[in-house]
């Protein structure tokens, strides 16, 4: 094999593997960012019932 048919070989791989690379650099990003926003929702609702606990928690009385 020659140095020109071996570099052609070498780039026709690696045109070909870069698809695949891509679509499964696509998929774990979308993965990541379902993680992420799934932690924003759960911060979020714990926020919600500990804001509700305190609010629950503080005599009538003091309010007025």
């Amino acid at each position: 094999m020659t140095k020109i048919s071996f570099f052609r070989a070498s780039a026709f791989a690696v045109l070909l593997a870069l698809p695949a690379v891509s679509l499964t650099a696509c998929n774990t990003v979308d993965g990541a960012g379902r993680d992420v926003s799934s932690i924003g929702h759960n911060v979020s609702n714990g926020a919600s019932a500990t804001q509700g606990a305190i609010h629950n928690s503080v005599p009538q009385a003091a309010t007025r």
